[in-house]
Parts: structure tokens; C-alpha cells; sequence
């Protein structure tokens, strides 16, 4: 088995250790070049957040926050740390609009990991069908691709018959883009009569479900997958375990109760928080909106840093109710009003038509009193009445659903 570098199978306390000892910097460059965080992080000495439970205490910035915050001050929000010219090579738009900087250093999103993972070396000519155009996707693959060596053909997406012509005039041996866009490529190839060329593919952007992997390798491509943002960069990445996605070396991960910055007990479902070292756009205690786990144990690929199981939802589950809207936070300012609820679930269904909203508590025993109080929580906080209804613990699933909306209108 060969790696990227040797960083991928350190001894997990090594890198934990490596990394609190680097986040205390990178506060302090977020705090000093980035407006944003000056405003957010006010009052906190950055030499003291060492620690997870330390970083635990900070605001988390979520993408909503940051549309919001962009929209008042283009074009970042005050969350970049850094200036046109020299210090941005390019500026992206993502739907939102949210402006997305990219600097000058090589393999700025970090994918070349990833690629490395997936098979691609030095001498590969890879197939680019990600979008040039406006959002970044196009270029994070290409600089990932051309770290390792790679030349590649920026073919953009659509134009299906254009696409077939170029793969059988240049034969790509690797092809980027999403699983679908591969599984029409190979298609109208068929249809032209066309044999591909690929033997590898990274794909992103989509559901990658076990089926797809499998139908391409029963026609001699082997398709690995990472998550990533724009945001971000690379998050975590598939190896050839197949088994979970590993987090990249330079990220910190949290997985947090929607609505919350507090961190889920592992295994739990959750936000996916992420803190970067980039120091262009140093974003720190940054909600995702994506839901995923932390696996237990290491790869059996050798690579020794946590693994997710990758995307699993969406956090915000943000619902209307009786034309209210009610928050995951809401959910969770009324379970921290009562230590005896270790975790709730607020369903809404519509019975009659009716909208109704009953939350289910998971509790070791009934004190009395304890439905009242709930309900009153409810009524303050949401501002509508709610029922409840009380569970064992352990028994409510475990999906990172905080509001489950269940109504119908047939």
C-alpha cells in the first residue's frame, strides 16, 4: 500500500496533538486578518483554545450565517484574509449567491489527497467535466490533478457528443466529474460505437451508492469519491478499503447536535462542523449543514486518521408550523431548560388536516411535573403548544433528526 505522505498513517495521538498545537495560530490569524471573526471571536485569547473542548465553546459560523454576513458586505463577509491581486488568483460564485476566494498556492483545496487515494499518479490525462464556469469545482479538481503530475483536458460539462469525440481522439486514462455525467459519457460512446479509455474516475457532487461503483467497475473503471466544499476544500476521502471516508490532515472535525455547537457523543449523527487552516479563508467552527457519524476504529487500508460515513442528510430541518417557523435550536434551548430529557426528537404531523407538534423525550423516569414544564418550555420558546410524549433512552433513532416533518395533504 502506498500513501500520499507519511502524514496518513501517524499514530492518531501524534496527529491530535499536532493539530491543537496549530489551531491556536490560526485563531489568532483569523482574528487579526479576517473582520469577521475579529467581531465573532471578540474577547477570546486564541492561546487558549488548545484543546477540543476549548474550541467546543466558539461560535459556530453556518452557511446561512455566512450568506447573510456576505450579502451585507461583499464579497466575502469579512471572513477572507486576503486581497485582490497576489493574494487571489480567482474569485467563485456558488448558488446564493457565496464568493468563494482562491489563492496561488498549489492544490489550494487540498483534493490531491483524494486523487492519490483514487489512483491517479503522474502521467495520467484526466477528463475534467466539472464547471468551469462560476463555481470552483472545475478548478479544485484541476489543481488537485495537476499537484500529482497529471495533465488534463478542461472539458466542462454537457455537449455530450463533443465529449465522446474528445475522449476518442485523446484517450484519457482518468475521468473527474459526477457519477451520472460518467454513466451518459459512457452511453453515447455505446451508442457511437466509441470504446472509452478510462480505467480510473474520482467522482463528487452526487450520491455514490455501492450499485453505480460497482456498474462501472464491471466496465473497467474504478470510481472512488470525496467530500468537499467549496468552502472547505477536501473534508474526507475514499481509499480503497471502501469502507467510510477519512478526514483530510488539515481539518479539525466536529460532529455537533443540529441547532448546537455542542459536539454529539461518538457515533451519533450530527452537523458536520469543520475548522480549516487555510489562511486565506481561515474558517473556523464551520456548519456544514451536512449530517454524518464518526465510524469506530481505524481503515483497514492503513490510513490511521477518524472516518465518517459520509453524507447523510442535511442539518437545518428548519419547518413552518401554523406559519411559524420553528429551529433545531429551539429544540434544543427546550431540552437544555430540563437536565432530565438526555435527547428529543420534535415530530410534526397533521392529523385532520391540523397542524400538531408533539415531542418525544427520551427520559429515564417521569418526575412529576415534568410534562407541564415541557409544554411551557414549548409554548415560550416556539411561541405554539406542543405535546409530549416520553421514551427510553437509546430508543429514539439515530439519524441527526432534531424536527421530523411528517405531514401530508392528500
Amino acid at each position: 500500500m502506498t500513501y500520499y505522505d507519511a502524514r496518513e498513517t501517524r499514530d492518531p495521538v501524534e496527529r491530535e496533538r499536532d493539530l491543537m498545537a496549530r489551531l491556536p495560530a490560526q485563531i489568532a490569524h483569523a482574528k487579526a486578518n479576517a473582520p469577521a471573526f475579529a467581531q465573532l471571536l471578540e474577547g477570546i485569547d486564541p492561546a487558549t483554545v488548545a484543546s477540543r473542548e476549548a474550541l467546543a465553546k466558539l461560535p459556530v459560523t453556518r452557511k446561512s450565517e455566512l450568506l447573510e454576513r456576505q450579502k451585507a458586505a461583499r464579497p466575502f463577509g469579512g471572513f477572507a484574509a486576503t486581497r485582490w491581486g497576489a493574494d487571489c488568483r480567482r474569485v467563485f460564485a456558488s448558488p446564493g449567491p457565496l464568493y468563494e476566494p482562491e489563492s496561488a498556492r498549489p492544490d489550494y483545496y487540498r483534493l490531491a489527497r483524494a486523487f492519490f487515494a483514487a489512483g491517479f499518479r503522474e502521467g495520467d490525462l484526466v477528463h475534467n467535466t466539472f464547471s468551469y464556469h462560476f463555481t470552483p469545482a472545475g478548478s479544485m479538481m484541476e489543481t488537485a490533478a495537476h499537484a500529482l503530475g497529471c495533465t488534463v483536458f478542461p472539458a466542462g460539462v454537457g455537449q455530450t457528443e463533443q465529449q465522446v469525440a474528445a475522449i476518442a481522439d485523446l484517450r484519457p486514462n482518468a475521468y473527474v466529474g459526477t457519477p451520472s455525467f460518467l454513466r451518459i459519457i459512457l452511453e453515447k460512446a455505446d451508442e457511437l460505437g466509441i470504446a472509452h479509455s478510462f480505467t480510473k474516475a474520482f467522482v463528487s457532487g452526487e450520491a455514490f451508492p455501492p450499485s453505480i461503483r460497482d456498474a462501472f467497475a464491471a466496465r473497467g473503471i474504478q470510481a472512488s469519491q470525496a467530500y468537499a466544499t467549496a468552502d472547505i476544500g477536501l473534508i474526507a476521502y475514499e481509499t480503497p478499503a471502501r469502507e467510510g471516508l477519512v478526514l483530510d490532515e488539515d481539518v479539525i472535525l466536529e460532529i455537533v447536535r443540529p441547532g448546537t455547537g455542542d459536539p454529539v457523543p461518538p457515533g451519533e449523527v450530527g452537523e458536520v462542523v469543520v475548522t480549516t487552516f487555510n489562511p486565506d479563508y481561515p474558517l473556523i467552527r464551520f456548519g456544514t449543514g451536512d449530517l454524518s457519524a464518526v465510524m469506530p476504529g481505524a481503515s483497514p487500508c492503513g490510513r490511521t486518521n477518524v472516518r465518517i460515513k459520509g453524507w447523510m442528510g442535511r442539518a437545518d430541518q428548519t419547518t413552518k408550523v401554523k406559519g411559524m417557523f420553528v429551529h433545531p435550536s429551539q429544540i434544543a434551548d427546550v431540552v437544555k431548560r430540563h437536565p432530565d430529557v438526555h435527547k428529543a426528537r420534535l415530530v410534526v404531523d397533521n392529523p385532520g388536516l391540523n397542524d400538531r407538534m408533539t415531542l418525544h423525550c427520551e427520559v429515564e423516569t417521569v418526575g412529576e411535573g415534568l410534562v407541564d414544564a415541557i409544554a411551557t418550555s414549548i409554548r415560550e420558546v416556539t411561541k405554539l403548544r406542543g405535546e409530549i410524549s416520553f421514551c427510553a433512552p437509546g430508543s429514539l433513532a439515530n439519524d441527526g433528526k432534531v424536527i421530523d416533518d411528517i405531514r401530508t395533504y392528500d
